[in-house]
């Protein structure tokens, strides 16, 4: 019997778009997805990585659009960052009913459901074995929860973000629309840029560039690719997903 491969990373931030919530709906959230996406978090946790979260809230209000409709930009994003607050909430609770100790953290103060984000309580939060979801974007407008993983990931000390999407990595068009699209096993930072490939936005891939943190790209919706993320080796010939932050751009 093959024994388990050992996780790659001691210390994670898993990005998850609040889309990840609906499962096969079109809106709000779809309990039995967010089980199974606290229970492979759980596992995780339990493989001994420390594990921190950045969530969106597409699923429930996206302020870009709501901009693009007439309301006031900053307004629209306000509202979007309450919606973060209610999918962390929601996660918090189902990790927390499969016995993963979790604390959620707000980048706007609301004491009664969230600690105020506090770089330094985060990271001992995540020393001893909690998950921490980081709310409410950055707390400042004109910011997407991209950025805000980014630069929460920095700042806690995380050795890699992991992108969860709904396809097995990044592509030179869409794979849905297009069958010849080709997977990418790895990518530069400045390809991604120029290419303007939508893994991230510009500003979080610039600050990932910058301070040389690799992204990870890969299906969620895949039962245990959360795990296998982890104990493989992104980048290499037949690895999941696709790694970001490579010395040179490949093909899968």
């Amino acid at each position: 019997m093959t024994a388990p491969k050992s996780p790659q990373y001691r210390r994670i931030l898993l990005k998850l778009s609040g889309e990840a919530l609906v499962g096969d709906g079109k809106y709000g959230i779809h309990p039995p997805t967010l089980q199974s996406i606290a229970s492979e978090i759980g596992e995780v946790v339990k493989a001994g990585v420390q594990v921190a979260v950045v969530i969106g809230g597409g699923n429930i209000f996206r302020g870009v659009s709501a901009s693009t409709a007439g309301m006031d930009r900053s307004s629209a994003d306000y509202m979007g960052m309450l919606a973060t607050v209610i999918n962390a909430m929601a996660l918090q609770d189902a990790l927390e009913k499969t016995g993963v100790f979790t604390r959620v953290q707000s980048a706007i103060k609301m004491e009664q459901i969230a600690e105020p984000y506090i770089r330094r309580r985060a990271v001992r939060h995540l020393e001893k074995g909690r998950v921490v979801i980081f709310a409410a974007g950055t707390g400042n407008p004109f910011f997407t929860t991209d950025t805000a993983a980014s630069l929460r990931a920095m700042e806690i000390g995380a050795e890699v973000i992991f992108k969860a999407t709904r396809v097995d990595g990044v592509y030179d068009s869409d794979p849905k629309e297009n069958a010849s699209a080709r997977r990418y096993r790895t990518l530069t930072y400045m390809d991604v840029l120029r290419q303007n490939l939508h893994v991230m936005d510009s500003t979080a891939i610039s600050l990932c560039m910058d301070n040389k943190l690799p992204i990870v790209v890969f299906d969620l919706t895949a039962q245990g690719n959360i795990r296998k993320a982890l104990t493989g080796s992104p980048g290499s010939s037949g690895g999941l997903g696709t790694l970001v932050g490579a010395a040179e751009t490949s093909w899968a």
